[in-house]
């Protein structure tokens, strides 16, 4: 019997986490009214300190409000549980205490029956950890976990919540963007989009950007030539990039046009230029989880450079559309997919079915709760998608080969 629910936001955001919070109300509200939700402030760093927010009956009279904003309402922050020593660190826990009981006293003070965490892998896995614990000793706890990531990269999950609006908004980041390619001759225009190791975001937002030019008149005699709007360059961690040979296409490009635009993925090349810094004696920055803090590496940057210097750029302008997009409002697409995503997580929920709901790609595309020891990250993009390489084969761009270990 369920009476209590915890809700929790965490990782990175996402056009999607306000919604899915409303979501969860409202079908909360619709099949068990009675059943008293409360959301956990900050994700895993509320739940540790106890900080929620108690869903009143006003909240589920206008939950429906929630669709219609991006970011999370109840807030995010990047706390891993299994991780004692950051957490010592933050002042969440006390040295000695192990981060996994914590967290379980809490829930076990608090009287949660079912704990939902909207997030990433990590969100997930961690929320696997909790449940297991619980299970281990004694406390029967029902996690069901949302997929959120605009990466659109967690195995086995076809379709992330939030990856659709984060492309359309990246393509719409990079409409004002490349207007800048007249901004001065021989222009070097590097967009930057998110993706540490998956390079979907990134193809996926060029394919939505070229889509907008497909919709626009052009009068070349002025110079409103789309020529020089397209994408000249997609760069993603999947593909083999041979700087030298892009180097000589996009030096053709540049003489031609005048400009060149480039979408290059965050996580391209992220092993060359780790390498090429700790070469140098530089340190690289980690986060809790592990992973190295790109913001301080500046990937867009780095090949900026790189290209500049080979293709005779004389002014270079670096954007990344990473924070405008992933705190935008969910698009129809997206509500749509948080929709049957919410309304399946509470439907498990009440019959104490775990796991993290999306379509299981080695199963079917069946949308099912799936077991939370296969949910793993780091999924690559299938740079043989037909759409991705009429994509490379639309701006002239040679289809590279796959990096075999990813």
């Amino acid at each position: 019997m369920v009476s209590k629910v915890a809700l929790l936001t965490a990782g990175g955001f996402a056009p999607c986490l306000s919604s899915a919070i409303g979501g969860l109300i409202q079908r909360y509200t619709a099949l068990a009214p009675d059943i008293e939700i409360i959301a956990y402030r900050y994700g895993y760093q509320g739940l540790l300190s106890g900080d929620y927010l108690t869903v009143t009956p006003e909240v589920r009279a206008h939950a429906d409000v929630l669709h219609r904003f991006g970011g999370s309402p109840i807030g995010n922050s990047r706390v891993k549980l299994t991780n004692a020593k950051d957490l010592v660190k933050r002042g969440l826990v006390a040295e000695g205490v192990d981060p996994l009981k914590a967290a379980a006293d809490r829930l076990t003070a608090d009287g949660v029956d079912v704990l939902h965490t909207i997030g990433g892998d990590d969100t997930n896995t961690t929320a696997a950890d909790l449940a297991a614990y619980l299970h281990e000793n004694g406390y029967e706890l029902t996690v069901v976990g949302l997929p959120k990531t605009i990466d659109n990269d967690v195995i086995p999950i076809r379709q992330s919540l939030g990856a659709w609006t984060a492309a359309e908004q990246g393509a719409r980041f990079a409409q004002n963007i490349i207007g800048e390619h007249n901004s001065g001759s021989r222009m070097l225009i590097v967009h930057e989009v998110m993706g540490r190791h998956c390079g979907w975001l990134t193809a996926a937002t060029a394919r939505a950007y070229r889509a907008w030019l497909d919709t626009q008149e052009w009068v070349p005699g002025i110079g409103l030539s789309r020529d020089a709007w397209d994408v000249h360059g997609v760069y993603v961690p999947e593909a083999h990039l041979d700087l030298a040979a892009e180097s000589d296409r996009l030096a053709r490009v540049m003489d031609e046009i005048g400009s060149v635009n480039l979408f290059i993925s965050e996580g391209a090349g992220l092993d060359t230029i780790v390498a090429e810094l700790e070469e140098s004696g530089e340190e690289v920055v980690r986060d809790p989880f592990g992973h190295v803090k790109i913001d301080k590496l500046n990937p867009g940057a780095w090949f900026a450079k790189k290209f500049a210097e080979r293709l005779g750029a004389e002014k270079v302008m670096v954007q990344k559309s990473g924070y405008f997009s992933r705190a935008a409002r969910a698009n129809l697409a997206d509500l749509e997919l948080i929709r049957s995503m919410t309304e399946l997580a509470v439907d498990c929920a009440l019959r104490g079915e775990a796991g993290v709901i999306g379509h299981d790609e080695e199963q079917g595309d069946v949308l099912r709760a799936i077991e939370f020891s296969r949910i793993k990250g780091g999924k690559p993009f299938d740079i043989d998608e037909p759409w991705f390489v009429e994509l490379l084969a639309g701006i002239g761009q040679p289809v590279t080969e796959k990096i075999a270990a990813h």
